[in-house]
């Protein structure tokens, strides 16, 4: 393995086990773990909530697991047609979970913050992937790729997430509440500014990020 590919393998790491993270859901009882202890009864016991709640994590999951794929050009270029069918189940994962999780972004603990944070989130996500696949199905191929960079920086929201909320909620807020609500913003703007870093950089050169992946 080359050295200029190792930060894939912690990006490809997170991804997988975030990815895979929704299983838990269905073995163990999760209402008294992680942020589903912080919702009220009524919502748990809400079947059009726990629709739009499980469609959110498990299509999210799956778009975790196949988007970081996407963005090795050697695959691309040795499997095109794996490649565009992968990207086909990335862009409908992204746009079921987006939907629901707009949804449940209206119930979300925290309040008014949270509620904008995800929401705003949920409505770039599907945006930007409907931007992703009309400039596919148009041809240009360098905006089709700066979008899906712009995309999965947003769907890695479930990663980093996942490493601030306890970082804060341990160290620096003491509390559940407010570390939450600073990570409702916090575990994607940044994201999505590397991301426009990125695709300022990349100009015109038709390969995405790893040429060597």
């Amino acid at each position: 393995m080359k050295l200029k590919n190792l930060p894939w393998v912690p990006f490809a790491f997170f991804a997988i086990a975030v990815g895979l993270y929704p299983l838990l859901y269905f073995f163990v009882d999760m209402r008294s773990n992680g942020l589903l202890q912080s919702k009220p009864k009524a919502i748990l016991d809400s079947g059009i909530w726990n629709t739009a709640f499980y469609i959110h994590i498990i299509f999210g999951g799956i778009a975790l697991l196949t988007g970081w794929t996407q963005f090795s050009a050697r695959l691309r270029r040795s499997y095109l047609q794996i490649h565009r069918f992968v990207g086909k189940i990335y862009v409908i994962a992204v746009a079921m979970s987006s939907i629901a999780g707009l949804y449940i972004a209206f119930f979300a603990t925290g309040g008014l913050v949270c509620v904008l944070g995800f929401g705003s989130l949920a409505i770039i996500w599907l945006i930007s992937d409907v931007k992703a696949y009309s400039t596919i199905r148009q041809g240009q191929i360098s905006q089709h790729q700066n979008w899906m960079i712009c995309n999965y920086a947003l769907t890695f929201a479930a990663v980093t997430l996942r490493i601030w909320l306890p970082l804060l909620s341990a160290f620096v807020f003491h509390d559940f509440i407010p570390a939450y609500r600073v990570v409702s913003w916090l575990c994607w703007v940044p994201n999505l500014i590397i991301a426009f870093i990125i695709v300022s950089k990349r100009n015109d050169v038709p390969v995405l990020v790893n040429q060597h992946a």
